[in-house]
């Protein structure tokens, strides 16, 4: 807790078996080089743990960079901090609504705001409804007056913010396409007020990826 702020953290925990995306395989967490076998290397009670993770990038609450769709897109190591950090935040309330269009974004400025959409579908986190395809998505249209506007960043609590039986994925399209990268599964948001806090999904600098799982947070003046 900091002097007269609030950290709300807004992610989801990666442990070892989680199914974030079904069909994707889950992560695997293990040790690389165990307390156990570190002993031998140091001085007597000195010891340390290496772990080791496998997964895939689509892995807990993760961002998308443009690369992610687009092959010369920028990749995470080419984001700029301030694409990322300490943006300003606006939370778009849908919880109800399956296919979020113009009806809940037309009266708000998103102009270089973080907009994050609070759906409260991360309620069903590793059940079978959150993979059901059922839940909460964006239109195109919704998409492309967030990118026409001039959107930081887009977030939303759902399983993916495009409808998954769509193979255009309008919003992925639409949004990475205009540089504005895209976080998905956050969780929490009904802590969060419609405006005044600084949103924040730093993900590791891997050159070559587009996404990569993030610590999202964020900060709320009390």
């Amino acid at each position: 807790m900091l002097l007269n702020k609030q950290l709300i953290d807004l992610s989801h925990t990666v442990e070892h078996g989680l199914v974030t995306y079904n069909g994707l395989p889950a992560p695997i967490i293990c040790d690389y080089w165990s307390r156990e076998q570190s002993r031998a290397h140091y001085a007597e009670g000195v010891e340390f743990h290496i772990g080791k993770i496998e997964m895939v990038a689509n892995t807990g609450t993760y961002l998308d960079s443009p690369f992610h769709r687009y092959a010369e897109g920028k990749d995470l190591s080419e984001l700029p901090l301030e694409s990322l950090a300490e943006l300003d935040g606006i939370l778009i309330h849908a919880v109800g609504m399956r296919a979020i269009g113009m009806d809940a974004i037309h009266d708000v400025v998103v102009k270089n705001h973080a907009v994050l959409f609070r759906t409260d579908w991360w309620r069903h986190w590793q059940t079978e409804e959150y993979w059901s395809g059922n839940h909460p998505f964006l239109t195109a249209e919704a998409a492309q007056y967030l990118a026409d506007e001039g959107a930081a960043l887009v977030g939303i609590d759902s399983y993916n913010i495009d409808d998954t039986t769509d193979w255009t994925r309008p919003a992925h399209t639409i949004l990475l396409g205009a540089e504005i990268p895209i976080v998905e599964h956050l969780c929490h948001l009904d802590q969060l007020p419609d405006a005044g806090f600084r949103f924040s999904a730093v993900p590791v600098k891997v050159k070559g990826f587009g996404t990569f799982p993030v610590r999202a947070y964020a900060v709320v003046e009390r």
